[in-house]
């Protein structure tokens, strides 16, 4: 759901000076949060720009700005992280770590989360200076981020891990569909690799077996047509398999985290 809404006008500051441009009222964020916040304060925190924290270092005045989103960005940094590891655990029951770490970097990195802050509208929320609205901070795609892993370590405050993976889950439900698939393993890519260039599929060949019975060594050497041979050992046949694989594919320029 996206709020689209006008850029706040700026209030004035008892002495008559700007020192803060209004924002939209923090309840409604909430709403789009699916949380009834007992401590609004939390959230009010979450959306204040760093451009503000000097102003009123420490203390909070009615209708002034509080502290500003760092300490609450650091926290839902590890509370979103987790938050969609679990997820990942559950969704994806037989993927191995590496390909969960490349699933988690892609739906917790800065471009996903400023994504979530538009889908809540999120800009219109920010309270900061008025220079900074100007420079256009509300659209600011590393702001957005910041700001929204603040709302999540506020969201986490006031509502423990349910809330925030209630939301996280919504947020993000068609984002886990796109997020990075799990990477090839060497074998797999070597054949893509030789298929792409109208070449038969990759041969392998087992060259010699050495080693007691209980710490065996098997040595596989990898055909592809028009190509030298390339080896490679491993404990079991299937492991120098993707050794040798691996090698030719280096040779070729092709890099594959096994």
């Amino acid at each position: 759901m996206s709020l689209d809404k006008e850029a706040p006008a700026a209030i004035e500051a008892d002495a008559g000076h700007r020192i803060v441009e209004d924002a939209a009222d923090v309840a409604e964020l909430a709403r789009a949060l699916g949380h009834a916040f007992v401590n609004l304060d939390l959230l009010q925190d979450a959306v204040t720009h760093p451009s503000l924290a000097g102003l009123e270092r420490g203390a909070r005045k009615p209708g002034g700005p509080g502290l500003a989103y760092e300490r609450l960005e650091f926290l839902g940094d590890r509370v979103v992280g987790l938050v969609v590891a679990e997820w990942l655990l559950e969704r994806y029951p037989n993927e191995r770590e590496g390909a969960l770490a490349k699933r988690h970097a892609s739906l917790v990195r800065r471009e996903s989360l400023g994504r979530v802050a538009d889908t809540i509208g999120l800009g219109a929320y920010l309270r900061m200076s008025p220079s900074e609205v100007q420079s256009g901070g509300r659209a600011n795609r590393t702001i957005l981020g910041d700001a929204c892993e603040a709302v999540l370590g506020a969201l986490y405050l006031d509502g423990g891990l349910e809330a925030v993976t209630r939301f996280v889950r919504r947020a993000l439900a068609e984002s886990i569909e796109k997020a990075s698939p799990p990477p090839l393993d060497s074998k797999t890519a070597l054949q893509e690799w030789a298929q792409g260039r109208g070449k038969p599929l990759p041969s392998y060949e087992l060259i010699e077996r050495s080693g007691p019975a209980h710490e065996p060594v098997f040595v596989v050497a990898v055909r592809v047509e028009g190509m030298e041979p390339v080896t490679g050992a491993g404990p079991s046949k299937r492991i120098a398999e993707k050794k040798a694989a691996n090698a030719l594919l280096s040779q070729v320029g092709v890099q594959v985290d096994d």
